[in-house]
């Protein structure tokens, strides 16, 4: 499998054009970040790549984030997306 990953330097602004123009080159798009999934700053980022790239995206843009609870520093790595987590993603995207 290849992949491009786009890794944002910073959130406002971000790089929207990059990310926009990698969706619409491979069909696919997987957010990951530490936050809550919920409120967090990757569902502002998909809705604005289903706005612009909706004709190209060959399956449902995956998000692998933080659980919406609060950060338990004593089990953080349960907490953060894992690599297990984001290769399911990813696979899931591709399997669409």
């Amino acid at each position: 499998v290849n992949c491009e990953l786009i890794d944002l330097q910073t959130l406002i602004p971000w790089d929207r054009d990059t990310i926009v123009n990698s969706v619409k080159k491979t069909g696919r798009c997987v957010i990951v970040h530490e936050a809550p999934k919920t409120s967090g700053f990757g569902a502002e980022m998909s809705a604005s790549i289903q706005e612009r790239c909706f004709y190209n995206l060959e399956a449902p843009i995956e998000r692998v984030t933080g659980w919406d609870t609060p950060f338990p520093h004593s089990t953080e790595w349960d907490y953060l997306p894992s690599p297990q987590r984001i290769a399911d993603a990813i696979k899931r995207t591709l399997e669409e």
